[in-house]
């Protein structure tokens, strides 16, 4: 296990395009980092940086203090777990999750043990002598973790492992990737699009937009307490309301209007013209009309777990997350919208900034 340091890392094709630009992180020994953006973002050019698949055109890639920036990848003691599972068809589970331990040298007594240790954690005792032809797709990945898991090198790092299985089988590897980390403490890099594998697995939540560091936080500060409109609306499902309006000093603090709206707001704010007011959807409430931002139901959607009730309003359109059960207003039905004043976030209309 060691410590992963990031130092300005970035990363320009011979066409100009820029990739990585200027990241720096510390990953403490032990933790578990999610790197989050949509495609393009550059989090798997920054994965293959760490792994030495890409060499950075600037910056410093330093594991436990030493500077392995120019050190070949099979020197890192680091293991990739690629979206591709690059299994080999005519060996069985057993020698496809000990090849790299064999190219290694490693004497083979050794490597039947760390095998059985690895098949053990994953469940896949009774798959050794199989080929993977023989196995779910579930099963195939747990072979390409367990290939990784051998090595037992100073750095995972995962280029999202999970994205070409079901959503069923995502779950569930997800719940085995998060035991497997509590019981190994190897540090690890994970990255993925999908927010849900992010927030759940992820100590730490690096999000990434085109090719720059937004914010690394803790998965519930990412969620809650976004640095700007970006990360906002990326992390949340469903989306995070986003209403247009104007913020109006008013006393002791200020008011956010929009048609139709005006919400009490704590603290000494300026006036500003262009505001965009966020807020999740569960807390956001309904109520008689007279008592609520004037709305209309558009539309209920019926989650099982949730109820998701989609407003619309000359202030703009919501989504209210409600429990399930009782009694639920129809498609077109009048009704108030109740956002909580002390639940809203602010963002600058013409940066994306957040207000503070």
């Amino acid at each position: 296990m060691a410590s992963l340091t990031l130092r300005d890392l970035s990363l320009t094709y011979p066409n100009g395009a820029r990739a990585v630009d200027g990241i720096t992180l510390d990953l403490a020994d032990g933790s578990f980092l999610a790197l989050l953006g949509p495609s393009g973002c550059g989090k798997s050019s920054l994965l293959r940086m760490i792994a030495g698949l890409e060499t950075p055109t600037s910056g410093a890639v330093l594991l436990d203090g030493r500077d392995v920036t120019r050190v070949e990848p099979k020197d890192r003691d680091v293991a990739m777990v690629f979206q591709g599972l690059a299994l080999y068809p005519h060996m069985t589970v057993a020698d496809n999750m000990g090849l790299g331990l064999r190219a290694r040298r490693t004497p083979e007594g050794e490597i039947d043990r760390r095998v059985a240790e690895a098949a053990e954690m994953l469940g896949l005792t009774r798959y050794l002598a199989k080929k993977p032809r023989e196995l779910s797709g579930g099963e195939r990945q747990r072979v390409a973790l367990g290939r990784a898991l051998v090595r037992r090198p100073k750095v995972f790092l995962f280029d999202e492992p999970l994205s070409s299985l079901d959503a069923q089988l995502r779950q569930e590897l997800r719940e085995e990737l998060a035991r497997l980390h509590a019981h190994t403490r190897t540090t690890s890099v994970y990255v993925t699009h999908d927010q849900k594998e992010a927030l759940s697995l992820g100590e730490q939540v690096a999000v990434l937009r085109a090719g720059k560091l937004i914010q690394v936080a803790p998965p519930d500060t990412v969620y809650r307490d976004p640095r700007d409109l970006f990360v906002a609306r990326f992390v949340g499902e469903p989306a995070i309301n986003m209403i247009e309006g104007a913020l109006r000093s008013a006393g002791d603090g200020a008011r956010f209007e929009a048609e139709g709206l005006a919400l009490p707001i704590a603290g000494r704010l300026r006036d500003t013209p262009r505001v965009t007011m966020g807020i999740r959807p569960e807390h956001v409430a309904l109520s008689p009309a007279p008592a609520g931002a004037p709305a209309t139901v558009d539309r209920v959607e019926r989650l099982g777990g949730e109820t998701l009730i989609h407003l619309r309003g000359p202030w703009g359109a919501a989504i209210a997350r409600v429990a399930p059960g009782g009694a639920m207003p129809d498609a077109g039905a009048a009704t108030g919208a109740v956002f909580d004043p002390t639940r809203v976030l602010l963002f600058d209309g013409a940066s994306g900034e957040r207000i503070a």
